[in-house]
């Protein structure tokens, strides 16, 4: 099975000089269905006016779709599972350093998800931790990238 998936990625001028070096980095991202969402540079790596803090950087980007995805496929195991999920709150975070060849790259990620349940059948800790042992297996975006993804608090087995 294979599928596309496609983003638009826009970015004008706007009159800067642009050689000097002075240019804006905001753009803008669009998906599918209409979906429009501003980006720009990481105002920690290109400084502000330059950048837009009120923007989406593709590092925040990284760190959210990791994180979603792991997400969807939590609450898809767990409604399997007949467990009632009624909110869950993850507060991602991605760290960025220097690799072996001094290259910056995102090494690794976090999920610290906080997770409401509700109804008569709720999860033991055991079955928490399975739920996303095999989230993580199966997520798509977890299994396209090489940075290490982890969970606070939760034994992810290799």
């Amino acid at each position: 099975m294979r599928h596309e998936y496609r983003a638009t990625v826009r970015w004008v001028r706007d009159g800067a000089a642009f050689i000097d070096n002075k240019y804006s980095r905001a753009h803008i991202w669009r998906f599918d269905g209409g979906v429009e969402v501003l980006a720009s540079s990481s105002p920690l790596s290109v400084r502000l006016p330059y950048s837009r803090e009120d923007a989406v950087d593709p590092e925040e980007a990284f760190v959210a779709a990791l994180s979603s995805c792991h997400m969807l496929f939590f609450l898809t195991f767990a409604a399997k599972a007949g467990f009632v999920v009624d909110s869950y709150e993850d507060r991602a975070c991605g760290i960025m350093e220097k690799n072996s060849q001094g290259k910056l790259f995102v090494s690794k990620v976090t999920l610290d998800p906080r997770i409401a349940f509700s109804g008569p059948k709720r999860p033991s800790p055991d079955e928490i931790a399975e739920l996303h042992h095999r989230s993580h297996e199966e997520c798509f975006i977890a299994n396209s990238v090489k940075s290490e993804v982890v969970l606070a608090g939760v034994p992810v087995h290799a």
